[in-house]
């Protein structure tokens, strides 16, 4: 089994270039302005969870979800000849609403700052 540190460099290159792959090369419209927020892989490398968002918020998120689906044998292929691992995880996309929440929390607290 793979350790920690393995396993979290593993991630951020994952992270890194599927996100020049979504910039430079996947050319499907569902797919535009989306950003990987987070990729976890499980201990034994089956299975890679990647975290997603996208500008506009969650009105997109099951557009988004399908497209990626639609072409995680091709991400997971190209991904695999660039990320050396022995045998490359399987993808698992996710919507991550964390900048949403956080984009809300910044617009409660400055309305808390405006009525002072």
């Amino acid at each position: 089994m793979p350790s920690g540190v393995r396993l979290q460099r593993i991630a951020d290159r994952v992270r890194q270039e599927l996100s020049e792959m979504l910039i430079r090369e996947i050319n499907d419209p569902r797919l535009h302005q989306i950003f990987i927020t987070d990729v976890k892989i499980d201990r034994e490398l089956a299975f890679a969870d990647v975290y997603v968002s996208a500008i506009e918020g969650a009105g997109r998120s099951a557009e988004i979800l399908a497209g990626l689906e639609s072409a995680s044998g091709f991400i997971r292929r190209a991904l695999s000849a660039r990320v050396e691992v022995r045998a490359f995880p399987r993808l698992r996309f996710h919507w991550d609403p964390t900048p949403e929440n956080a984009d809300h929390i910044e617009k409660v607290l400055a309305g808390l700052r405006d009525k002072k």
